[in-house]
């Protein structure tokens, strides 16, 4: 599942700085519920309809064709989480949070929010329980068919995705190009790329760079405009296909950008296996994933592990530590050469493999 988020945002958070012990426990018990308050408010479009400025529970209802009462009620909830404040009684406007669940703000996070509150997202977790009996996706159980397959019968809810994952893969694509040596490729091939965010973000960073965005017809279906806005379009190559079937030839690096996190390691190592197939002796491979630690850290709050979790009851894939990926690496016709990190707040890796299975892995 594409994009730089899979549920609650990352970062850290120091206990010692955080709210008391009760707190922690009474907001994680009333999370559900403001996740609930979030997903109304992103289909009702309140962020959008108050805007820049001010405006009253009472008018902001009548424009929703709302109950009054209760779109207070409603609004203040949405003050109490912070995305709102209310500057006089019944006056509402956003808060710097809020402001990015806005469509027209730089930086929105509306398709994100509106993505991982979604019903169809939150239904599997429902079943939670049962995925951590069997270890199964409980995704299946509820809809009768795998979470890829669902988008693929709802285009609407499809392009709400890419626009979820292209949000999420902004502050990667702005990061990634400055801490890798793009330069010494010629041809970058994005594999499962959709829109085209984090190549474009590559290719404009490296001018003598091209670029082959290689996904599924629905994945690629908002890629073609972007490149066009972006100048992009005689640089780069779009190639229909599927990644458990073939990879394309043509490129001296191939990139998987949270890709590997959605499948189980025989699912992953076919991926890889393909690319194998096609890379040449003096390219490589580069994946962007969190690396987990070996332990969880004590001092920080991570959102990764509940990522790990959405990939059990969505998807079926897991988050992976250090020697995870250098053993699917391995059992693919490649060696882990280096893992990079981005700046904080990113939490993704640069995972760089070459092809070939030996020599030694230098130490992170």
């Amino acid at each position: 599942m594409a994009g730089d988020q899979h549920g609650p945002a990352d970062g850290a958070e120091s206990p010692a700085a955080g709210p008391p012990p009760q707190a922690v426990v009474g907001r994680l018990v009333f999370g559900r519920m403001a996740s609930e308050v979030l997903g109304v408010a992103t289909r009702l479009e309140v962020f959008d309809r108050i805007g820049a400025g001010d405006v009253t529970a009472d008018g902001l209802a009548r424009t929703l064709s709302t109950h009054p009462r209760a779109t207070l009620r409603l609004l203040r909830a949405l003050a109490g989480l912070q995305l709102l404040a209310e500057p006089a009684p019944g006056v509402f406007r956003t808060t710097g949070a809020g402001d990015l669940l806005r469509s027209d703000s730089p930086g929105s996070m509306l398709a994100m929010a509106s993505m991982f509150t979604e019903p169809m997202m939150v239904r599997a977790w429902e079943l939670l329980g049962e995925g951590i009996r069997t270890g199964e996706t409980t995704f299946r159980t509820v809809f009768g068919t795998d979470f890829f397959g669902h988008l693929k019968e709802h285009p609407e809810l499809s392009a709400v995705f890419n626009a979820a994952m292209s949000q999420a893969t902004r502050s990667t694509a702005e990061a990634a190009p400055h801490h890798f040596d793009f330069g010494r490729f010629t041809t970058v091939v994005d594999i499962g790329g959709g829109d085209g965010t984090l190549l474009s973000g590559i290719l404009r960073a490296h001018p003598g760079l091209r670029g082959i965005l290689y996904d599924t017809a629905e994945g690629l279906a908002q890629a073609a405009g972007r490149f066009a806005a972006e100048g992009l379009t005689e640089r780069v190559t779009l190639r229909t296909g599927d990644f458990f079937a073939s990879a394309p030839d043509g490129g001296d690096l191939y990139l998987l950008k949270s890709i590997i996190h959605d499948w189980n390691d025989e699912q992953c190592a076919t991926i890889l296996r393909h690319i194998r197939e096609v890379v040449p002796d003096h390219g490589a491979l580069l994946i962007v994933e969190p690396v987990l630690p070996p332990t969880v850290p004590a001092d920080q709050y991570s959102g990764v592990y509940l990522s790990d979790l959405n990939m059990l009851v969505n998807v079926g894939g897991r988050e992976r530590t250090e020697d995870d990926f250098a053993a699917l690496c391995a059992a693919s016709g490649f060696t882990l050469r280096a893992v990079t990190p981005l700046p904080a707040p990113n939490i993704f890796r640069l995972i760089e493999a070459t092809p070939g299975t030996s020599g030694s892995r230098p130490p992170s």
